[in-house]
């Protein structure tokens, strides 16, 4: 889930700090106000979940020292600052040293607003790529993000870790929304060549001439080096392979040819199955295909994942009601049956944005999960698969989830549990241990 970011505002005068925290509270921000910079930088440090807001003239330490501090500290900090008249040559100063932008009193609230929201969603970018690039170096740690109890998930997990020891090129295949990207990260997280370089580039969307450069070279003078050498001993993802050039898949094979053997930077070749009856090898010449398909991995889409639905569900619906600072919403018998009947075309994206908005209606005290399934497919018929199942598989799936959301909200007291569910403590010990539930997890 999105981290919820905050807004730092410092200003040695009481109402000014006062008057900017409340319109940026209207705004929908989370403020907290400080006096001096001395005590903002009690709180202010590397990875600050949010953004600055500093006056530039302040006894003690003023906004300058404040800003040079907060940049040795942490550098992609957004500090926005907050200049007097006759301050403008002080704040481009500011601006050189590191500022993300300046407002001179009297600034327009609205303008403040607006620079406010661009800084919180350029710190939230910031600090996914620092948490994600921490995950890369902790193969343990990424491979808890594919959630799944289903054979087919297990079997994934189980291919991951054999294939990232192995040192050849890889081709990811599945529908859209499946986390091929993640099952690429994880290759490389618990592969011989974590913590060297990891770098993504998508196929899709760009000129040939300018990705033929961005892959291959020659770059402008003073620009990036190409992504072939930026990878070199790593592993390069190429995202979207089935929509690049032909004549760039051959640039590629001459350059993976010329890797030897073993290959010193390893190919993850991601490739979305979005057409009907369409396959990766249909789009790509057949000796690259052949180079890159010496390893495949074949994402299950989510409709085919039983009860991982309900468990995903659930588990992304928890994330988000703590995030809007509400409770979760309950899953009916028939809501569950429905999701997990529903044929999921966008899969995890689409069953994240599902739990999301089903925690913001919830809020409201309106419309129902069914609903949202109706309306994301604009029909009723739609919701149901043709891949039928046998009830007893959805009463259990239910039966589960029961269990499970009961226990996470009793924090795993089994009496709690029992008398919610109205179930003897014998008949809970026998559902628990045949679901695979351990009280030790809710603790």
């Amino acid at each position: 889930m999105a981290q919820a970011m905050k807004i730092a505002i410092v200003d040695d005068e009481q109402d000014m700090r006062q008057s900017i925290s409340q319109w940026l509270a209207l705004s929908g921000f989370d403020t907290e106000t400080f006096p001096s910079a001395e005590e903002a930088l009690k709180t202010v440090g590397t990875d600050y979940p949010g953004v600055v807001i500093s006056d530039i003239r302040m006894p003690g330490m003023d906004g300058m020292q404040f800003l040079k501090k907060l940049m040795s500290v942490d550098s992609a900090l957004p500090v926005i600052m907050i200049t007097g008249h006759g301050d403008v040559p002080m704040a481009v100063e500011a601006m050189r040293v590191g500022a993300y932008d300046f407002l001179e009193k009297p600034f327009n609230p609205d303008r403040m607003t607006e620079l406010a929201k661009k800084a919180t969603q350029n710190r939230r970018m910031t600090l996914d790529g620092r948490i994600l690039r921490r995950e890369l170096g902790d193969g343990t740690t990424i491979m808890k993000k594919l959630v799944g109890a289903s054979p087919l998930m297990e079997r994934l997990r189980e291919d991951i870790l054999d294939i990232g020891q192995a040192e050849g090129h890889v081709l990811i295949e599945g529908e859209t929304g499946t986390g091929k990207t993640l099952v690429a990260h994880a290759l490389h997280a618990v592969g011989a060549k974590t913590g060297r370089k990891f770098v993504v580039v998508r196929c899709a969307g760009q000129d040939e001439d300018e990705l033929g450069k961005k892959l291959f070279g020659p770059m402008d003078e003073g620009g990036q080096l190409p992504l072939v050498e930026e990878a070199r001993g790593g592993t390069l993802v190429l995202e979207d392979i089935e929509a690049l050039p032909h004549a760039l898949q051959a640039k590629l094979l001459s350059w993976m040819n010329d890797q030897g053997t073993p290959p010193e930077t390893r190919v993850v070749a991601v490739c979305n199955l979005q057409e009907a009856g369409k396959t990766c090898e249909d789009c790509l010449r057949p000796d690259l295909f052949y180079r890159l398909a010496t390893m495949t991995i074949t994402l299950p889409p989510l409709r085919q994942r039983g009860e991982d639905i309900l468990m995903l569900f659930t588990r992304f619906a928890d994330g988000f009601a703590e995030e809007y600072g509400c409770p979760a919403p309950g899953v009916s018998a028939q809501e569950a049956a429905q999701l997990l009947q529903a044929p999921w075309p966008g899969n995890i994206r689409q069953l994240i944005n599902i739990a999301e908005r089903a925690v913001l209606q919830s809020r409201r005290g309106t419309g129902t999960i069914s609903s949202l399934l109706m309306n994301d497919h604009d029909d009723v018929s739609p919701v149901v698969t043709t891949e039928g199942k046998p009830l007893k598989e959805y009463v259990e799936a239910f039966e589960r989830m029961l269990i499970d959301n009961t226990m996470r909200r009793h924090k795993g007291s089994i009496v709690g549990v029992m008398e919610e569910l109205c179930l003897p403590r014998r008949t809970l010990n026998e559902k628990m241990a045949k679901y695979g539930l351990q009280r030790s997890d809710y603790l």
